[in-house]
């Protein structure tokens, strides 16, 4: 697919950055499926209560990548890491093998391309983390399910359904309430791995702009093929290419002073 091969201006007009400390860090990372090397020696900093964009060709890394900050790999036998990916403030590495998954997914929630809400009611789908970190007292978890609803600007839609299957929403409906899923722990970062690609103009906005409002309370990785969105969303790019980091920096200057060809010319639709 060839990129966007234009990017309004306006798009970066209002993005001046305060400085921000690092909430997390990949460092020479790299990652194998079996004997396959998906990833090799990236480092990158992602910035606290900021937004970073992954972009690149298809199959370039950039949801390996993603799906490493918060152990999905872990699932499927024959993944392994090399390097580390740190936590701050605590410093901890959350590859480390000693260091829980489950635990790692709780500090971190993930989005998926495709709405995955799970076969309960939307109540419990909100509940589900709460719950799985021993929560059990119908008050507390009421009012958890409220607080994520309204932070997934949500609530006011399915206030009076709570007791629905979630597969009575719509698409984007249902991608908010995964976010809101999400909310419900108090992650520390958020991953959306293409959290608009299946879903119509008017929700894609929707979801937009839900992610700038959430900037506010938590850091946010986003893997995008659309040029267009990264320039809306995000405060930081990263350019990958073939499993490599190409080019990292603040999306006003990636898009329009690139350091490295490769990245002109993705980014102007040369590439290919």
């Amino acid at each position: 697919m060839t990129p966007t091969t234009t990017i309004s201006h306006s798009a970066f007009a209002k993005k001046v950055l305060e400085p921000s400390s690092k909430k997390a860090e990949a460092e020479a990372l790299s990652f194998y499926y079996g004997d396959f090397k998906a990833i090799k020696s990236v480092t990158l900093p992602i910035q606290e209560k900021r937004v970073t964009a992954l972009i690149g060709p298809s199959g370039c890394g950039k949801s390996t990548l993603l799906r490493s900050f918060n152990r999905m790999h872990d699932l499927y036998p024959g993944n392994r890491y090399e390097g580390s990916i740190r936590l701050f403030p605590d410093n901890t590495n959350i590859l480390d093998p000693r260091v829980d998954p489950i635990e790692v997914r709780m500090r971190i929630g993930m989005v998926f391309q495709k709405p995955n809400p799970f076969p309960k009611s939307i109540f419990e789908n909100v509940a589900y983390g709460p719950r799985l970190r021993g929560e059990s007292r119908r008050a507390v978890l009421e009012e958890r399910v409220e607080a994520a609803l309204k932070s997934a600007a949500l609530w006011s839609e399915v206030k009076d359904r709570l007791g629905e299957q979630a597969f009575t929403l719509s698409g984007g409906q249902q991608q908010r309430l995964c976010i809101a899923r999400c909310l419900a722990t108090d992650p520390e970062i958020l991953l959306f791995d293409e959290p608009t690609s299946a879903l119509d103009p008017i929700a894609t906005a929707s979801i937009e702009e839900l992610i700038n409002q959430l900037r506010q309370r938590v850091t946010i990785l986003i893997v995008t093929h659309n040029m267009q969105q990264a320039a809306r969303v995000s405060d930081y790019t990263a350019y990958m290419y073939l499993g490599e980091l190409i080019e990292y920096g603040e999306t006003a200057d990636l898009f329009h002073k690139p350091q490295r060809a490769e990245t002109e010319d993705y980014i102007t639709g040369r590439f290919g």
